[in-house]
């Protein structure tokens, strides 16, 4: 138990030091941070994030977010770029290079090269007297007052901190590009996240048979049509208009109620205010309806119009959930 206990708390006390690295992070936002910002919105060509080490692969992850925001992004490894990928920048390119130290072999070699080309450097680095600082355009601060490692050796606080300064870069750049959730669904098609964004009601309802009674039909009726068609309920018509639905919950709840189940009607059992969505909006939203109400289905309309139904297992089955 004492094991269980010293493990827990460890964890806390990693938690705390790299939190408190990203709080300390504030202070030291200044103008560089602004200019980078308008330099990666305003560039007419793409980011180059380029690093070694666990800085490297802190570069990917950016590179990754910058591209998911609408920023064309690309990682090009340091140790790489100096035996012949320099070639991955063209001259509309601005570069971000990572470093805890600044002052790698790697970094000190290739730092010229960059500058060469003329492209505008950015530097994320958590040495502001190093080597790659005083040769960038731009610095920013992610030094940190120790790592999370009880040996202050292996990077822990230190990426925690650069990965954070390229999250504020990517919200920022989004954020004053005016990125939309169409535009970020446009780069997010696949999986649950996409779905979310654009899937919309009717691309799921119109796969589903539409059950549909009388407001005079039989209970008998009623239940084979809701058994036959899958959904676990059915619309209420009377004199060609939607007056209702007609759940297994309310069936149920009739039966209970009632002794003579031969003479029920489907208007008696009928729920007269349905919940409804319009098929153009997102299936996110209908998951969200059927949860704040505590149901498993929605009518669907098109244009005011009654065109079918949208089941919770339909956007389990589609991952919405």
């Amino acid at each position: 138990m004492e094991k269980f206990a010293d493990i827990l708390e460890n964890a806390r006390q990693t938690f705390e030091i790299e939190a408190q690295s990203i709080l300390d992070m504030i202070p030291a936002l200044d103008v560089n941070f602004v200019k980078s910002v308008e330099i990666i919105k305003n560039t007419t060509g793409r980011v180059v994030l380029t690093g070694i080490g666990k800085s490297a692969i802190i570069a990917q992850k950016i590179a990754a977010t910058l591209n998911s925001t609408g920023s064309p992004s690309v990682f090009m490894h340091a140790a790489d770029a100096i035996h012949g990928d320099l070639g991955t920048i063209t001259k509309d390119d601005v570069v971000i290079c990572l470093s805890k130290s600044g002052n790698t072999p790697e970094i000190k070699v290739i730092v010229p090269l960059l500058k060469s080309g003329g492209n505008p450097l950015i530097a994320i680095v958590g040495n502001t007297e190093s080597f790659l600082a005083l040769n960038a355009d731009y610095v920013l601060n992610t030094s940190v007052e120790k790592e999370a490692c009880p040996n202050n050796l292996a990077p822990t606080s230190s990426t925690t901190a650069q990965l954070a300064m390229g999250d504020a870069l990517a919200v920022c750049v989004l954020l004053e590009k005016g990125f939309s959730r169409q535009d970020f669904a446009k780069y997010h098609p696949g999986g649950t996240l996409g779905k979310k964004l654009y899937l919309r009601v009717n691309e799921i309802s119109r796969n589903n048979e539409i059950p549909v009674v009388d407001y005079e039909d039989s209970l008998k009726k009623v239940i084979l049509e809701i058994s036959s068609k899958r959904l676990g309920a059915t619309a209420v018509f009377h004199s060609g208009k939607l007056v209702g639905i007609i759940t297994d919950g309310d069936i149920r709840r009739s039966l209970e109620k009632s002794d003579s189940i031969n003479e029920i009607k489907a208007f008696q059992i009928m729920n007269p205010q349905p919940k409804m969505i319009e098929g153009e909006e997102l299936a996110a939203e209908a998951l969200l309806q059927m949860q704040q109400n505590n149901i498993m289905q929605l009518l669907v309309l098109q244009n005011g119009n009654f065109s079918g139904f949208v089941h919770m297992h339909d956007l389990i089955k589609e991952g919405i959930i």
